[in-house]
C-alpha cells in the first residue's frame, strides 16, 4: 500500500510541494501503520509493521526513515554526539536533518554540494571550506563512492575533524577489493557496473579501511546484526574513524 501511494502522490503532486510539506502528508498514512509490533526510534511512533519498499528496504511510513537513518541515529545519540559538539553532516536524510536541525545543544552544519538534500552549508567535500580541526564529530554516509577524487575527500576530513574527532563512514560494500576503473564515465556504464548512475567506484570494507588509515584515520569496522522491532537491516557495516594525531 505504501508504495502505491507513494507512487499516487508523486503523479499528481509537484516535488516540492512533497518535499516541503511531507511531515503533513505522512501523518495522513500514521492511522494505517500505528500499532505495537515495531517502533522507529526516529519519531518514536509505535508500528504494526515498517513499509517496504520494492528493494526490500524497511521504511517508517511517519516520518520516512530507512534502516541505516534510524540505525545512525541510535549510534550518534548513544555514543558519538554530546552536548557542545560541531557536527558536520554530508548530504543528510530528510529525517536526521530534522532532527538535529531541531537541536539547541549542538553545532549542527548540514552540507550538500549539489543542492539536492536539505541543508544550509555547500561544501565541497574534496575542498571543504572550514578551518582545521574544526568539527567533533562528521557523518559521511553513502558520499564517497560518488567522489572521483576520494583520496583527497579523505585528507580533507582529516584536516578538519578536530584531534580525538570522529567521523562515521558508510558506502556501499563488496567482497574482493575495491572496483574502480576512470573508462567506466557515463550514467548508463556506471549504472551497469558500480550499480548507480552517479557512483564511480564499489569498495569492499578493507580497500576503504585501507585509503582511510592512508589518510591518517584510525579505523574500527562495526558489523550490526539485525534488529526486527526497531527495523534496523541485518549485517550492515560501518566505519568508524578516529583523529589522534
Amino acid at each position: 500500500m505504501y508504495s502505491i501511494l507513494k507512487s499516487v502522490a508523486k503523479k499528481i503532486i509537484p516535488k516540492n510541494i512533497l518535499v516541503g510539506n511531507e511531515i503533513f502528508f505522512r501523518t495522513l498514512l500514521t492511522p494505517f501503520y500505528k500499532g505495537g509490533g515495531n517502533e522507529c526510534n526516529a519519531c518514536g511512533t509505535k508500528l504494526k509493521r515498517f513499509a517496504k519498499l520494492p528493494n526490500e528496504e524497511l521504511i517508517c511510513p511517519v516520518c520516512g526513515s530507512i534502516s541505516r537513518a534510524r540505525r545512525l541515529l541510535m549510534l550518534l545519540n548513544d555514543e558519538f554526539i554530546k552536548s557542545g559538539d560541531s557536527v558536520l553532516d554530508f548530504s543528510p536524510s530528510r529525517v536526521l536533518y530534522r532532527i538535529f536541525n531541531r537541536r539547541k545543544d549542538i553545532h549542527y552544519f548540514p552540507s550538500d554540494f549539489e543542492d539536492e538534500f536539505l541543508s544550509a552549508y555547500q561544501y565541497d567535500i574534496t575542498a571543504i571550506d572550514a578551518p582545521d580541526n574544526k568539527f567533533d564529530v562528521i557523518i559521511c554516509y553513502h558520499i564517497l563512492e560518488h567522489i572521483e577524487k576520494d583520496e583527497k575527500a579523505i585528507n580533507e576530513l582529516y584536516r578538519v575533524l578536530k584531534k580525538q574527532g570522529k567521523i562515521l563512514v558508510q558506502t556501499p560494500f563488496k567482497e574482493g577489493d575495491i572496483f574502480e576503473n576512470p573508462n567506466i564515465n557515463t550514467a548508463t556504464q556506471r549504472l551497469q557496473h558500480f550499480g548507480q548512475e552517479d557512483h564511480v567506484r564499489i569498495y569492499s570494507v578493507k580497500g576503504l579501511v585501507r585509503r582511510l588509515e592512508k589518510g591518517g584515520f584510525i579505523t574500527e569496522v562495526r558489523t550490526f546484526s539485525v534488529d526486527n522491532y526497531f527495523g534496523f537491516a541485518e549485517n550492515e557495516t560501518v566505519i568508524v574513524c578516529r583523529k589522534i594525531g
